[in-house]
């Protein structure tokens, strides 16, 4: 079924845009720059963003799937050692970015082993066209 917008009349709501979001993906990466932090897998936290603009979505190939972004995490997670949080949240944001329709793209990655006593330390990075 196509579903066909209807022009909008002045003063009603306009969309400003979309965003699809995979949070709180958990993988194991061999990550860090120590000595105990080699040889060995941790676990990271993933909140991805995606911002698909103003464009509609009415199907399927309008949008992103969402295992396809967490297969580009799972991958890089398995591609070898990273040292820093930071390059690992970089290469997720670029390898996003390669769907043409991904207009803008935030990564914050979380290394919850990283502080004894904290939660988590980890960055955000965004990159956008």
């Amino acid at each position: 079924m196509t579903v066909t917008a209807l022009p909008l009349a002045e003063g009603l709501p306009r969309r400003q845009g979309m965003t699809v979001h995979v949070r709180g993906l958990e993988v194991q990466a061999g990550i860090g720059v120590y000595a105990h932090e080699m040889g060995r897998l941790q676990p990271l936290v993933l909140d991805v963003e995606l911002d698909l603009g103003a464009a509609p979505v009415r199907e399927l190939a309008d949008t992103l799937d969402y295992d396809g972004v967490a297969r580009i995490v799972r991958a890089l997670a398995s591609g070898g050692h990273i040292e820093l949080v930071e390059t690992f949240a970089e290469q997720v944001a670029l390898a996003c970015l390669e769907d043409i329709r991904v207009l803008a793209v935030r990564v914050k990655v979380d290394k919850p082993e990283a502080i004894a006593g904290a939660q988590a330390a980890g960055c955000t990075v965004s990159y956008a066209r």
